[in-house]
């Protein structure tokens, strides 16, 4: 008889467990801690939307839309789409469902993202993202405030050494619409320079030519007129109060004029925070103002601001956070007390005390067993007659944390 082949893990996907999912897990923990802090509510969205959600916030033209998405027909025939990213589905929900009326919101989520592309270090074709978005303030307190929560996050984690915040601003919609000009004016004066994939972006996002990494683009991109030359009063006072307010917070940054997002609604500030411990790929949080998105969706006209970071490139900077400590091991050492050693420790857990049982196996080797597991103590049941006893061992903890355990054993013992 042929043995069955079992299945592989799909490319591009990755079991999560022990050391990785314990940095995994201290990256959630600290973003929960971090968004309580500044009062940022939580929302869950579907994992799929209707195809056109994304196609329409993130841009036909861009690759995540054109090569991508993970989209197929349901049995009803709609077009659906697993999320390629947050700020599309949150700024839908914020549309079905009137939120504008709880304006301006402070909304944080996380979860898996899918993105079809080649897998490479810290990317994969399903990840996780956490994601801070606030809708419908339109003053530049709120890039300051997203700007603040994500610097302490990363310091939370311990990994804000080394990471640096890029920023730039993409003006106001007459900034934006002059410098555009200007741009497409420079590229076509040298459009026989160009890459292929460049002179595409010339006729649909001339903006995307400024960060190509094609070689033969850097010196046509590198001499284009600057942002600073076109921006309005308004649009200067506008990265001025975020600088100002930055600097106030204590929240260190480099100005990056060559920092764009080509779709039309972005507006004002554009960021990044990026290092050089995870080789090329090296952005771990980015974001910006995007006061146009709503309204390109269908709904009525709101400011928005909201970052995005990958949990995987996160936890890949973090050292190893140390296994839960194990308090206490309950051992039946005679036959016959299995289940009061069980009862017992599901007392321990009640009252908030990590414990584990050992009522299988050899009865001779039980002791050994839960020595094993390296317990601050190890409690071993016995019986004399009609009465319960138990003994206490264990180097690795505090007198009042013996005096709990026992508290809880006495109570069990008397109960029993």
């Amino acid at each position: 008889m042929s043995r069955i082949q079992p299945p592989a893990r799909v490319r591009g996907t990755q079991d999560i467990f022990r050391g990785e999912q314990r940095r995994f897990a201290h990256v959630l923990d600290a973003f929960d801690r971090v968004r309580r802090l500044y009062c940022f509510e939580r929302v869950e969205v579907p994992v799929f939307e209707d195809t056109q959600v994304f196609a329409r916030s993130i841009g036909e033209t861009t690759d995540v839309v054109s090569k991508e998405m993970y989209s197929f027909p349901d049995k009803g025939g709609d077009m659906l789409t697993l999320r390629p990213e947050f700020t599309a589905g949150i700024a839908r929900a914020y549309i079905s469902n009137g939120w504008q009326q709880y304006a301006p919101l402070k909304l944080v989520t996380s979860g898996a993202v899918f993105r079809y592309e080649r897998p490479q270090k810290g990317r994969y074709r399903q990840f996780h993202q956490i994601d801070a978005e606030i809708l419908g303030a339109p003053e530049p307190a709120a890039d300051v405030e997203l700007l603040t929560l994500a610097d302490q996050l990363l310091h939370e984690l311990g990994i804000a050494e080394g990471v640096t915040l890029k920023l730039n601003t993409l003006g106001d919609a007459a900034t934006r619409d002059a410098w555009r000009a200007a741009l497409v004016a420079h590229f076509a004066a040298h459009r026989g320079e160009l890459s292929e994939d460049s002179l595409t972006r010339l006729e649909k996002n001339p903006l995307r030519i400024l960060d190509s990494k094609d070689p033969r683009d850097r010196p046509v991109a590198d001499s284009a007129p600057d942002i600073d030359a076109y921006l309005t009063e308004e649009a200067r006072a506008f990265f001025d109060a975020v600088t100002a307010g930055l600097d106030a917070a204590g929240v260190k940054w480099e100005r990056d004029a060559r920092l764009v997002r080509g779709l039309d609604y972005y507006r004002h500030t554009a960021f990044e925070f990026v290092t050089d411990r995870l080789g090329a790929q090296g952005t771990v949080l980015a974001g910006g103002r995007y006061d146009g998105l709503v309204e390109s969706l269908g709904g009525p006209a709101t400011a928005g601001v909201g970052w995005a970071a990958g949990v995987e490139r996160l936890a890949m900077l973090l050292d190893e956070p140390a296994a839960e400590p194990l308090a206490v091991v309950v051992v039946a050492e005679e036959a016959g007390l299995e289940p009061f050693a069980s009862s017992a420790t599901a007392a321990l857990r009640k009252a908030g005390i990590r414990s584990e049982a050992v009522v299988t196996g050899s009865v001779k080797k039980r002791f050994d067993r839960a020595v094993k597991m390296s317990p601050r103590q190890v409690v071993t049941l016995r019986r004399n007659g009609d009465t319960l006893s138990f003994q206490q061992r264990g180097s690795g903890a505090e007198h009042d944390e013996m005096a709990a355990v026992a508290a809880v054993l006495n109570a069990a013992i008397d109960a029993a």
